[in-house]
């Protein structure tokens, strides 16, 4: 099968020389790499340039907007049969940064500046393209919370599939609890203890419900 994965953290310019990340890693997204690797499917991974975790063949962007680019830049997208989206992207842009009470268009706000104020506004979703992008494939996103219950997490995924025409979620974070869960629009499907154990279950699943595997196996 051909797989494509996103993982890593995106980052947003504040000026030319400073910008605003999240501590994402990478590393799920680089396992899941390997193992789908070692079970002989072709990956294209995209990872976000300050990821700690790398693989010699992946393909690395900053913004939302770089890996947009990317993934509309695959060849023969209708080809791919599953996109694993566990890029951590940017939520929010900077619209413009206030030094000492004035605008500032400075290619690099100086560290003498007695105040900064960020204006922060919301930033498109990705998730909500990879459907156009990827018409025929098998969608997998990502629901990361830190506060709530596992119920209320698992209820997040479940909307996050219905509203971005996905085909299951991956709920974690304190708010789920240890290890991750497997969500389709049915609810949870499957709770897996490590990201070892959870790319073994990706494996299984989309070689079973990829939709060229299903037309494969239609009389």
């Amino acid at each position: 099968m051909r797989i494509v994965i996103t993982g890593g953290p995106a980052s947003e310019p504040i000026d030319q020389v400073r910008f605003i990340t999240n501590q994402s890693t990478g590393e799920l997204a680089v396992k899941l790499a390997r193992r789908f690797s070692a079970a002989g499917h072709d990956v294209e991974l995209f990872l976000g340039g300050g990821a700690s975790w790398r693989l010699e063949t992946a393909r690395y962007f900053q913004t939302n907007e770089n890996l947009q680019r990317l993934l509309n830049e695959i060849d023969e997208r209708d080809r791919v049969d599953a996109v694993l989206h566990a890029a951590a992207l940017s939520d929010f842009g900077v619209r413009q940064a206030t030094v000492s009470g004035r605008i500032s268009k400075a290619a690099k706000i100086s560290s003498e500046a007695e105040s900064i104020e960020l204006q922060l506004v919301p930033k498109p979703k990705l998730i909500r393209r990879l459907r156009d992008l990827f018409a025929s494939a098998y969608l997998i996103g990502w629901k990361f919370e830190l506060e709530g219950t596992p119920t209320e997490v698992v209820q997040e995924g479940v909307q996050q599939i219905r509203v971005n025409r996905t085909n299951g979620c991956i709920v974690n974070g304190s708010a789920f609890g240890p290890g991750f869960g497997f969500c389709t629009s049915q609810g949870l499907v499957r709770t897996l203890p490590t990201k070892e154990a959870l790319s073994d279950w990706l494996v299984e699943v989309i070689g079973r419900e990829a939709p060229s595997v299903q037309r494969d196996k239609a009389p």
